[in-house]
Parts: C-alpha cells; sequence; structure tokens
C-alpha cells in the first residue's frame, strides 16, 4: 500500500502525544485514525513505521544539511524507511538556506539541498527522531549535555559508521575553499553509506 503526506495540526498532533507539530507525516490512505507516522501515545515509548534520522553540525547550513540530503538520496535509492532532518547546536543561521558552495558540491552528485532551512537542535528532537547523528565530536558532546534523561534517541558520531576511517570528524569547510566542500562531501557520503547499511540490516531487507 502507498503513502500520502499530510500536515497534522498542532493541536491534533498533541493528541498524538507527536512533538513534530506542522510537519509533514506520512499516513496510508484511508488510515481510519489519520495518526501521524511519528508519533506516541503519552507517557509510553515513541512507536515509528519509518526510522527517522537527525544530523547535527554546528549551524546546520554546511555539513548537516548535505548529510540529510544524501540520506534522503541513498535512502530513496534503497527503498528504505527512513525520513531524515538535520539542525544546529547553535541558532544563528536559524531560517538560512545552506551555503551555496555545500548546494554546488552535491548538485555535482545530483543530491539537492535547496529547499532546506536551517534550524537549531530542540530538546523534543530526542523523543522525536530514532537516531541523531553528530558530525564532529564537539557536537556530540554537546548533544549528550542536551539529551534529557530517559530520551528516546540514540546519539551516534557520523564516522563511526564509515567503516575502516581513522577519523573522528567530518572537518568544517565554511572557512576554506571548494575543495574542503568536496572533501567533507566524501566523508558524509560514506558515513552515511554505512547508516544505510546498518538500517538496512535492521529492515531485513
Amino acid at each position: 500500500m502507498g503513502s500520502v503526506a499530510v500536515t497534522y495540526s498542532r493541536t491534533l498532533m498533541a493528541e498524538y502525544g507527536c512533538f513534530s507539530y506542522n510537519r509533514e507525516c506520512t499516513v496510508a490512505p484511508g488510515a481510519a485514525s489519520r495518526k501521524p507516522v511519528i508519533c506516541r501515545p503519552l507517557g509510553g515509548h515513541l512507536e515509528s513505521i519509518a526510522l527517522r534520522v537527525l544530523f547535527v553540525c554546528t549551524g546546520n547550513i554546511c555539513r548537516s544539511p548535505t548529510a540529510e540530503a544524501v540520506f534522503r538520496h541513498f535512502a530513496a535509492e534503497a527503498n528504505l524507511d527512513a525520513e531524515a532532518d538535520s539542525a544546529g547546536t547553535r541558532g544563528f543561521h536559524f531560517g538560512a538556506r545552506p551555503d551555496s558552495r555545500s548546494v554546488k558540491a552535491a548538485a555535482a552528485r545530483g543530491i539537492d539541498l535547496s529547499g532546506q532551512r536551517a534550524r537549531q537542535v530542540d530538546l523534543t528532537d530526542f523523543d522525536t527522531f530514532d537516531l541523531i547523528v553528530a558530525l564532529d565530536r564537539g557536537h556530540l558532546r554537546r548533544l549528550d549535555r542536551l539529551r534529557p534523561a530517559g530520551a528516546h534517541a540514540e546519539v551516534r558520531l557520523l564516522m563511526e559508521f564509515a567503516g575502516d576511517s581513522d577519523l573522528e570528524d567530518v572537518p568544517d569547510p565554511y572557512y576554506g575553499g571548494d575543495g574542503g566542500f568536496e572533501h567533507t562531501l566524501d566523508l558524509i557520503e560514506a558515513g552515511v553509506r554505512g547508516i544505510i547499511a546498518e538500517i538496512t540490516e535492521r529492515q531485513g531487507k
């Protein structure tokens, strides 16, 4: 059965205990409850048809939006039941488009970042998402400090998924030239492929 995207009001989302207010949620056509995919009974555990992944860097204009777009691209190719978003540990670029150099590097590989807008990590993300992926160890430490006790999300470092790579951090290309954005994209692709492989194994595909 296929699925459709619908936008729920804050009232309806609150009724289901869902934190993704006013976002598109995927539901099966004709579902009796019209219940969003990502929701949880109040006081209960997160229930999700599609695994949800959040990528986090500093300002959400270079690394994490790239990782989000790469993940969406690879997940679609693999026909996975997974969704992605991205955010920054800081809010100083709130509402901004991704850096034009990130957009250009990704577009050259057939990956589209153009529709994204920067936002800051919110405490509710730790229950909305199943996996939160930090782009470097500084982000990981920040997320570990923010993470509420008993939160649902697993928090990991992107390069943990990159197989035999000796690198732990995806470097910030913001202050460098175009070559830095290509290198960053290479590392992100390697890490995301590892995430896709793990999800594929979990979903038995």
